[in-house]
């Protein structure tokens, strides 16, 4: 069954080429079609075009299914194109004509365009809460190591001192710009589109303002050019702010990579949480970060596929867009599981206490030397001289005693302020409307 069936077979190869990857990948859609299929039969039936007994059956029958999505139970059938074919057929099946209506005012464009945005605002979510975890590990282990030092490097050379609180702090601090860049991603991604057809509106008199309320969206795409236009734009916007996690975790990953090595050894892992190697009985290798750092390569590149593949398109639906899904909807599960791995795999780390001990540290603390003199009244680039010169004659003899005190410092983490910074990032989501809103549609 096509809904499209106009009474004549397609060509086989044509079929399986068109249809691509859409089975596999709309399966992870299908919550989000039963729901919206909700609103609008809701929708229709204010507007006249359902009865009273219709519009129960319809959603009696689409309950029916959202149970068996639930459950694992829902497939999409050989010969059926994708989710909306699906769907339609199994109401058909149940109720004969009545199942038919549901498509009343609709097309498959803004269709997979609403699906698209449930299932995207369902996944922020989801990061958000990851991330917010992983955020905490991190600063509960920024404040559990303040006091352990360990060397900053610049252009990978020897710089001046860090610590771990340092460390641990500014990965937590990044995640929270990632959220803020999320969060901008989130509000373009939570508009209707429902109602725009196949981009061009309808002779219906539909009610958008009411499926946009039924679903929880904050607006609507109230153009219905713009709102067909949105597929592409969104999840490009959406894997910009994705692949700021990414790039988060990938720098993280690299840290932990290198300061695990036999050469740094700021850090280790439990035996238990690494891999070996089949010929050197010596080896701990880092695998799950390698991994980690892997994976967020590959995010990062995702603005730019769907950059390609939308970039040169008209206004209006393009078969093109059917690719972004194939590159889109897997991304998520692949942020989400570096966010969870990362945290797990953080929450075992060691830190070496004794790295400033070893005496190739020891230039360090050259710019404390230089600072020193200054306060006693030396000219900045005199002091700066005189230390170099130190070192260069082998007379310089570091000193350890370190006095930072500004904001973010060393001795001034700031990690209340960044939770702070954290914890209005997270509030603006404001979830909780659309988990009203959808435990009402489902409770209706």
């Amino acid at each position: 069954m096509k809904i499209w069936d106009k009474g004549f077979s397609i060509d086989k190869r044509i079929e399986t080429f068109t249809i691509g990857k859409d089975r596999e990948l709309d399966v992870w859609l299908a919550p989000f079609d039963i729901l919206g299929s909700m609103a609008h039969s809701r929708m229709l039936h204010k507007i006249g075009l359902l009865s009273d007994e219709e519009l129960e059956q319809l959603l009696g029958g689409l309950k029916e299914i959202y149970a068996q999505v639930e459950k694992g139970e829902f497939e999409i059938e050989e010969g059926l194109e994708d989710v909306h074919s699906q769907v339609e057929l199994m109401l058909t099946r149940k109720l004969g004509d009545v199942g038919k209506k549901v498509h009343s005012g609709r097309s498959r464009n803004d269709q997979v365009l609403l699906d698209l945005r449930l299932y995207i605002r369902h996944e922020i979510q989801t990061i958000v809460d990851l991330s917010t975890k992983l955020f905490d590990t991190l600063i509960r282990l920024s404040e559990k190591h303040k006091n352990v030092l360990l060397p900053g490097y610049t252009h990978t050379q020897v710089a001046m001192p860090s610590s771990f609180g340092l460390w641990f702090g500014a990965y937590a601090e990044s995640l929270v710009d990632d959220l803020t860049v999320l969060q901008a991603a989130f509000r373009v991604a939570n508009q209707n589109p429902l109602g725009s057809a196949a981009g061009y509106g309808s002779s219906f008199p539909l009610d958008r303002s009411m499926t946009t309320k039924l679903l929880g969206f904050d607006s609507m795409s109230y153009n219905v050019v713009y709102a067909q236009m949105g597929r592409g734009k969104v999840e490009k916007t959406v894997s910009f702010a994705l692949a700021s996690i990414a790039a988060t975790l990938g720098k993280m990953a690299a840290d932990v990579c290198l300061y695990m090595s036999q050469n740094f050894g700021f850090i280790t892992l439990p035996d238990h949480l690494t891999t070996g190697s089949s010929i050197m009985p010596h080896k701990k290798n880092p695998d799950v970060f390698e991994l980690i750092r892997a994976k967020a390569n590959k995010l990062q590149a995702l603005p730019n596929e769907v950059t390609l593949i939308i970039t040169n398109l008209t206004s209006g639906y393009h078969r093109d867009l059917q690719l972004v899904k194939e590159s889109f909807l897997p991304a998520f599960e692949d942020l989400k599981d570096c966010l969870s791995i990362c945290e797990y795999m953080l929450n075992h780390v060691e830190v070496n206490k004794n790295i400033l001990d070893d005496d190739m540290y020891k230039y360090l603390f050259s710019v404390e030397a230089v600072n020193q003199e200054v306060l006693k009244g030396v000219p900045f680039r005199d002091a700066y001289k005189k230390i170099g010169a130190e070192i260069a004659s082998g007379n310089y003899r570091p000193d350890k005693d370190l006095k930072h005190s500004h904001e973010g410092s060393l001795g001034n983490l700031c990690n209340d302020k960044i939770a702070e910074k954290m914890e209005k990032a997270t509030a603006a989501f404001d979830f909780s409307q659309v988990e009203k809103a959808l435990s009402e549609l489902l409770t209706y």
